[in-house]
């Protein structure tokens, strides 16, 4: 992509221009993720967060057309309101764009859009993965490619917590892309802490990280990696409770028509029932605690320069 193309907000356009770390933030959780008003307030909050840790944050989004980096508050507003709003990964940018559509961008999507602006730290809730049935429909989310094509750290808690977990990881590797874990010896498993599968590194900190990534960029690697940050134990959802809500709202999706982009949102509204609200409270806390280490990150790469 180009980034000329883009219409990028003053202050990201002076943090970038200045070398400024700065934080790339996806809005389908906005627009499709979570319910009005906790949406926008979760929104707004998340970029508060990345400022307090000295960064700059960067909502990615698409406008009447136009990608734009650094969606406005009244933007933010529209897209946790309006029904306009569509859900767009790397494929349908330009169908968006040609139809000058709002849309809401998937983390693939937003990694791509964040290595074309010189964004190197892109901060999501969960990013999609090996579907549970992917032997069977070959259900693999265009954002692991993504994670492994641009040279971008994607900060997540995790896969959605209802994709195959070991399979995604077993992806990951086959893409050579490195994954770490924030302090902690499992890979998150999005609302629970622990998913079973042991970390194969371990992350002490944001300078780890950060000198990791510019040693692959050093050697002429291109690509991302993935750190996995489980989420607060103060708001995490037992395992065995995570399960339990993903096994019943699969269920349920088996006995519905629902399809395509809709069986995110589906199963994300299945799984809140189930947990008679918490998952909701665990994902308002992950994507705000994300949003904490992905600055922590982008700061320490700045002193790493």
């Amino acid at each position: 992509m180009r980034r000329e193309r883009f219409v990028i907000d003053a202050r990201v356009q002076q943090a970038l221009g200045d070398g400024a770390p700065v934080v790339a933030l996806e809005s389908t959780i906005i627009a499709h993720g979570m319910p009005y008003p906790v949406n926008v307030e979760t929104a707004l909050e998340v970029e508060r967060i990345v400022r307090r840790h000295g960064a700059v944050p960067a909502t990615l989004g698409v406008v009447a057309g136009e990608v734009v980096v650094g969606l406005s508050a009244g933007q933010i507003e529209l897209f946790a309101t309006s029904r306009e709003v569509e859900k767009a990964g790397e494929r349908e940018l330009p169908l968006v764009v040609a139809r000058q559509a709002h849309a809401a961008v998937t983390a693939g999507a937003s990694i791509a859009i964040s290595e074309a602006a010189g964004i190197r730290v892109f901060v999501t809730g969960g990013i999609g993965g090996v579907g549970p049935l992917a032997a069977k429909d070959f259900d693999i989310s265009a954002d692991l490619q993504a994670i492994a094509a641009y040279s971008v750290i994607t900060v997540c808690a995790g896969t959605k917590a209802f994709m195959d977990v070991p399979a995604t990881l077993e992806y990951l590797e086959t893409m050579r892309t490195p994954v770490a874990t924030w302090r902690a010896a499992e890979f998150p498993l999005f609302y629970s802490r622990r998913s079973g599968v042991k970390s194969a590194w371990v992350a002490r900190g944001p300078e780890e990280i950060a000198r990791a990534f510019e040693a692959k960029m050093s050697l002429g690697m291109n690509g991302g990696m993935l750190v996995g940050v489980p989420v607060p134990e103060e708001d995490a959802l037992p395992e065995e409770e995570t399960r339990a809500a993903i096994g019943k709202a699969l269920a349920r999706i088996r006995e519905t028509e629902v399809a395509g982009k809709a069986v995110t949102p589906f199963l994300l509204g299945a799984i809140k029932e189930e947990t008679g609200g918490r998952s909701l409270r665990a994902n308002v806390a992950l994507i705000r605690n994300n949003a904490s280490v992905g600055a922590e990150i982008a700061v320490a790469l700045r002193r790493s320069a």
